[in-house]
């Protein structure tokens, strides 16, 4: 997977509602605190909405029987909302048997970890356990399948898709792309690592690409994003100090094809040794979910 936001995001904005947005963030904030009753002011603070937008967006949910509200004023997720999402959970039986070897693995590893799906041409984040570093990372977070990240998808594909995912590519990280991908067959997992010392360079960069700029800047801050990638350890590039945002491992489906993945978020220096212990595990609990399909 990657560190980096989605490119596609930015490129959506302009097909997108903003009163379905402001409704989304709100459901996204209070499920973000499922113990917890919030009041409209921290509503306001933390979503950016109005205090008359927020009021008129809660009453509605609450009316819905999405939310719930107390004699206080205070605001938390509602039990109509919970049959919903019962029903969109038979959209995605992979999450029910992903479930206890996800939980297993982030509990052994002590690391968020993540379970990512593919539909078509798109990788759709659908179970997040843990607190990842990179504040994109969570529950409904789609992205592109596109290089160079997303590797563990590709790796195993034909070799027709497998060119055409590389033609996508900029032409001066194919050569290393394609050594990258014959490594990930050998070994079974992909990491996801970065330059030295260009997190915070990174951050502000994606930042920076989700504001409104015109297009022309958005694809040159992309393009430096990409450049601020260093695509996957080589076998023979492990030291002591080896700089691991994330560990990704494929789920394949009964025809063989990788249909999902689950990935480990260290976000840490690890050793060659603890590297592949990490990756280990993770593919282990990645099998786990292929023997049960």
């Amino acid at each position: 997977m990657t560190t980096a936001a989605p490119t596609s995001e930015a490129a959506a904005d302009a097909a997108t509602s903003p009163p379905t947005r402001r409704v989304v963030q709100a459901i996204e904030l209070l499920s973000r605190h499922p113990a917890e009753r919030l009041s409209l002011a921290r509503i306001v603070r933390a979503t950016g909405m109005s205090r008359a937008t927020a009021h008129a967006v809660l009453t509605q949910l609450t009316a819905d029987g999405w939310t719930t509200r107390d004699d206080a004023g205070n605001y938390a997720l509602g039990l109509s909302l919970l049959a919903v999402a019962r029903r969109a959970e038979s959209a995605f039986p992979l999450r029910r048997l992903a479930a206890a070897p996800l939980r297993e693995l982030h509990e052994s590893l002590a690391v968020p970890v993540f379970l990512a799906e593919r539909e078509q041409d798109t990788i759709v984040i659908t179970e997040v356990l843990g607190t990842p570093s990179v504040p994109w990372i969570r529950t409904g977070r789609r992205m592109p399948l596109a290089p160079p990240v997303t590797r563990e998808f590709i790796a195993w594909a034909p070799e027709s898709e497998r060119r055409a995912w590389l033609d996508a590519a900029d032409p001066a990280h194919r050569p290393r792309l394609e050594a990258v991908l014959e490594a990930t067959r050998t070994r079974g997992y992909t990491v996801e690592r970065l330059a030295d010392d260009s997190g915070p360079m990174l951050e502000a960069l994606a930042s920076l690409r989700n504001s409104p700029v015109t297009d022309p800047l958005r694809h040159r801050l992309s393009a430096l994003i990409t450049d601020l990638i260093t695509i996957d350890y080589l076998p023979d590039e492990l030291t002591d100090h080896n700089a691991v945002v994330s560990v990704s491992a494929p789920i394949f489906s009964p025809e063989g094809a990788v249909t999902a993945s689950i990935v480990a978020c260290p976000d840490s220096q690890l050793t060659a040794a603890a590297l592949e212990s990490l990756a280990a595990a993770t593919m282990a609990a990645a099998r786990a979910v292929t023997r049960s399909r």
